[in-house]
């Protein structure tokens, strides 16, 4: 059904055209969240604050129009979509307010989880949920499903540590449990209903069996259905009401801001990892295990294991185990390093009694625990890696009571086998009966669907029937397990939650068929087809891990829907269907606007950099081959053709003037769609460059210098406080320690490839590639000296596709932690300074010694929350702004304490001047200036 024309008239009127999108390729991009359903809505609204939600309410309820939420559509169970219309949350949904020294935090729905707890880290506080989607998912979706995770049990959940609530109901009305004024308001505007909330309570409670039955249910991890626990936990309507909120996947009201009670984030922790002989004896070391100071006890059965055991960098161990073992990763935490040994001690202690198959001890090297933690997240995405492609990845939840969890994994097993999901395997959350199962499933026949129905209801009927389990833990009931809530509760409780929904939804317009639903098939209908598009992404389970880091989300698409899309378009070419309306739409927000810096492969479960794709599409699209070969031949040209265009823009700047070549250069650049640089202030001046040979002294050790050629061409801003060029300053700065330059011979001509490569010509790429590293190779003496290049980008490609070994290329970065910080004293500066950490810098790992090395400068380093890529992307800067200006727009907010700021990539650091209002730099600039030579020890 459509969606009525009065109603549409009403929301453009309400919402900037910007934010409303109906376009196919837009709808089809947001009809995926990260459960194995597709709903294509009819209209997505990006909303920017409470009052348009409140007005678009109003609306849907007036013209009986269903709205559906969605905070980061990580959710699992489908519950973050809509045929409908679906409202997302914009940028200004990212308020937090640290409360009472860190005891509570007020937050608002589209806060990342991890960006909640960084804030919360100098206080060594932490909110109580833990999901694994915790670095993705956003606090709206956090709380609205009651995720919990590996550490935070149910005594941390959302549920229990819920200390206030803002929140929006279907009739448009707001409450903010927090606000005296506005309680008093709603007490007696909605006295009605919270009289009736009452009396359900009272009800409840006086009915034992029900009311034991709630609070049996609820000693588990049990997401299924609504919050039903708060009518035998509060007798007061209003605690009633903002605990149902808790869970109710967005079927009860809209939540605008959550005030949660904290727990301690300890500094000391240690992990272990046990390995028994069989399911029974471990499963039997749980309750003795939840009854000692643990932090996590992570299950992994022997599939698990077996499935990660061949990974790159898993200890050779792990294949030799029996057929029937069993493990647990116990990790254990304490405000004190004598307390953590104590604790140690008890826990062992404890299972002295336990035999083991192996066991890897307590450790608080950090880099042994990545290990054993690695062993458990690396799990899931096995399975996901191995999948066929057109198959999807599902994981469930399911919690048995601890006492019975050792039957329950035996016979999930048997359920495994007995419909041949031989490839299924089971870890969990050990301490809480909890057990993730994950299998591969395919829906692309009417025969698998019905296998999937079949195993589901066996599923079910052991779970829910048998064992009075849980058939959600924590992933939220969603469309998935919604035909199943009446089977796990029963009939009364079941009429008791749909009791509430029509109280508080009295026209079900919030997320219908969500939670609760009167089709019984709902779970088996809008199955989200994976069909094959590339190999490169067909691995993708479309979890939305990649979203928070990519520069392009929110401007265009991000790296799911890009995948989503091209999908898509395969699909219906092999159908024979028209794809060129799509395919024109799918070429400025999939290929051109894409950054393609590969950090959403850091990010993707299955390690998929969407970035390879668009660049494998920009090969085939490429057109200016021969145009591409003669600038590969004749290079040093083409810098010198650079660098007259920029000593032409400086000639521009002092004859118009800033301002007026500033707008002028923006109208160029717009009427030459996109083809012309467009002009900032940042915008540097041209290099004047000469080859300098080295002396070749031979008391000083060597290195070979790469400047890149960025660094060849672009010198520092004209309104830039530091005139030196970054090659001069990285001269002066390695000769300062001690060292003798040597250049590579014929630099001018040199290039890592980098910039054909990401125009889609990578022949020419390898070329100028292939010639960078014999040049290096030569100057280096066959790798006998270090070599040092001052971009990380170019480093990164260099050292892409095995290089010869014998040749040590250092980033800026590796190379002053490995060579410079012995030779030279640090004198930090008491100045703010911001740091950006460039994709580059992350894909070799060495973000940490970046900050490491900035915090050796400066007591004070800001590194800005959420900016991963700074979106210029190259060149993407001049040729197409706005994803720079998109990437960057909460820059100046967050660096404006900064008085300068540090970076590894020139080309980075002309956007980031230009959108931070202080002026970015080399990392060597602020190395220079707080060093001097180490005096030598006498």
């Amino acid at each position: 059904m459509s969606l009525p024309a009065d109603f549409l008239i009403a929301v453009r009127q309400l919402i900037p055209a910007q934010r409303l999108f109906d376009d196919p390729l837009s709808t089809l991009a947001f009809g995926t969240d990260a459960s194995f359903y597709r709903l294509i809505p009819q209209l997505v609204v990006r909303v920017e604050a409470e009052d348009e939600v409140v007005a678009l309410l109003q609306l849907a309820t007036r013209f009986d129009v269903p709205v559906t939420f969605r905070a980061a559509g990580t959710s699992l169970s489908g519950q973050a979509l809509s045929d409908s219309v679906l409202i997302v949350l914009g940028d200004q949904w990212n308020g937090r307010e640290i409360l009472d020294g860190g005891e509570r935090i007020r937050l608002q729905p589209g806060v990342i989880g991890a960006n909640a707890n960084a804030a919360l880290a100098p206080l060594q506080r932490k909110i109580g949920p833990d999901p694994a989607s915790i670095n993705a998912a956003k606090i709206g979706g956090i709380l609205a499903n009651n995720s919990s995770g590996m550490c935070c049990g149910t005594a941390q959940n959302s549920y229990h540590t819920l200390a206030g609530l803002r929140l929006v109901l279907a009739d448009g009305s707001v409450l903010d449990t927090e606000d005296t004024v506005s309680v008093a308001a709603f007490r007696h505007s909605h006295a009605a209903l919270l009289e009736q909330l009452a009396e359900l309570g009272r009800q409840t409670r006086a009915d034992t069996a029900l009311a034991e039955r709630i609070r049996h249910k609820y000693r588990l991890k049990n997401t299924t259905g609504l919050s039903l626990n708060a009518l035998v936990d509060f007798d007061e309507p209003l605690e009633i009401l903002s605990h149902l909120m808790v869970g109710s996947e967005g079927t009860l009201g809209f939540i605008s801001s959550v005030t949660y009670h904290t727990v301690p984030e300890h500094p000391h922790k240690a992990t272990a990892l046990l390995v028994f002989p069989d399911v029974e004896t471990c499963c039997r070391a749980v309750p003795v295990l939840k009854r000692q100071p643990v932090a996590a006890v992570e299950l992994l059965d022997r599939r698990s294991l077996r499935s990660v055991q061949n990974m790159q960098g898993m200890p050779a161990w792990v294949r030799e185990l029996s057929v029937n073992a069993c493990a647990l990763l116990v990790e254990t935490r304490a405000a004190s390093p004598s307390l953590l040994d104590e604790q140690i001690g008890q826990i062992l202690h404890a299972l002295a009694d336990f035999p083991r198959e192996k066991q890897v001890d307590f450790s608080t090297d950090p880099q042994v625990c990545n290990q054993l933690w690695r062993i458990r997240k690396d799990t899931f995405p096995a399975v996901g890696a191995v999948r066929p492609v057109g198959t999807t990845v599902i994981i469930e939840d399911v919690t048995f009571p601890v006492e019975a969890l050792a039957e329950g994994v035996n016979r999930l097993l048997e359920l495994f086998d007995r419909h041949g999901y031989t490839e299924a395997i089971i870890f969990g959350h050990a301490l809480e009966g909890n057990l993730h199962f994950v299998f591969t499933q395919g829906f692309d026949d009417p025969a698998q669907v019905a296998r999937y129905e079949a195993f589901m209801g066996d599923v079910a009927q052991l779970v829910a029937v048998e064992f009075g389990g849980a058939l959600k833990a924590e992933h939220g009931t969603g469309r998935n397990m919604a035909p199943f809530v009446e089977l796990e509760w029963g009939a009364d409780a079941y009429a008791l939650m749909w009791q509430i929904k029509r109280l508080l939804d009295p026209t079900g317009i919030l997320n219908p068929d969500v939670v609760l639903s009167e089709n019984p098939r709902i779970h088996l209908q809008n199955l989200k087809p994976l069909p094959a598009a590339d190999a490169i992404v067909d691995k993708c389970i479309e979890c939305g891990f990649c979203e928070p880091v990519c520069p392009s989300n929110g401007l265009t698409l991000t790296p799911r829907q890009r995948i989503v899309i091209w999908r898509d378009i395969q699909a219906k070419k092999r159908a024979g269907i028209d794809t060129r309306e799509l395919e024109q739409a799918y070429q400025q927000q999939g290929i051109d606007s894409c950054a393609a810096t590969g950090l959403c492969a850091q990010r993707c479960p299955v390690g998929i950099n969407t970035g390879d794709l668009v660049r494998q599409l920009r090969t085939g699209q490429a057109r200016q081959v021969g145009r591409a070969d003669w600038l590969a031949g004749h290079f040093a040209t083409a810098l010198k053709g650079a660098r007259l265009t920029l000593t032409a823009a400086g000639t521009a700047r002092r004859l118009l003037g800033t301002p007026r070549l500033q707008r002028l250069s923006r109208s160029a650049q717009r009427l030459s769609g996109g083809r012309l640089p467009q002009w900032t202030p940042a915008m540097p001046q041209a290099v004047k460059w000469v080859d300098i040979p080295a002396s070749m002294a031979s008391d000083k050790p060597r290195v070979v210098y790469l400047p890149a050629c960025v660094s060849r061409v672009m010198g520092p801003a004209a309104g830039s406080g530091e005139q030196m060029s970054l090659f001069d300053k990285t001269r002066a700065l390695l000769a300062k320690a001690g060292f003798e330059v040597i250049l590579p011979a014929g630099l001018d001509d040199l290039c890592c490839g980098q910039p054909f490569a990401s125009k889609g010509y990578p022949e020419q790429a390898e070329r100028k590639r292939g010639e960078l590293l014999a040049a290096l190779m030569q100057a280096s003496e066959q790798g006998r000296y270090p070599v040092y290049c001052d971009t990380s980008p170019c480093t990164l490609r260099l050292l892409q596709g095995e290089p010869d070994t014998r040749l040590q290329l250092h980033d800026p970065v590796r190379f002053i932690r490995e060579h410079l910080l012995d030779r030279l004293e640090f004198q930090p500066v008491d100045t703010p300074v911001a740091v950006h950490v460039t994709c580059s810098t992350q894909h070799l790992g060495e973000a940490d010694a970046l900050l490491a090395i900035a915090r050796r400068c400066s007591t004070q380093v800001v590194v800005p929350e959420g900016i991963h890529c700074c979106g210029f992307a190259g060149d993407k800067g001049f040729t197409l702004p706005q994803l720079n200006s998109h990437a960057l727009r909460t820059l100046k907010s967050a660096v404006g304490s900064c008085e300068q700021g540090v970076s590894t990539s020139r080309t980075c650091e002309i956007g980031l001047s230009s959108h931070s209002g202080i002026d970015y730099q080399g990392l060597v600039y602020l190395v220079d200036r707080v060093t001097r030579a180490r005096t030598p020890a006498v």
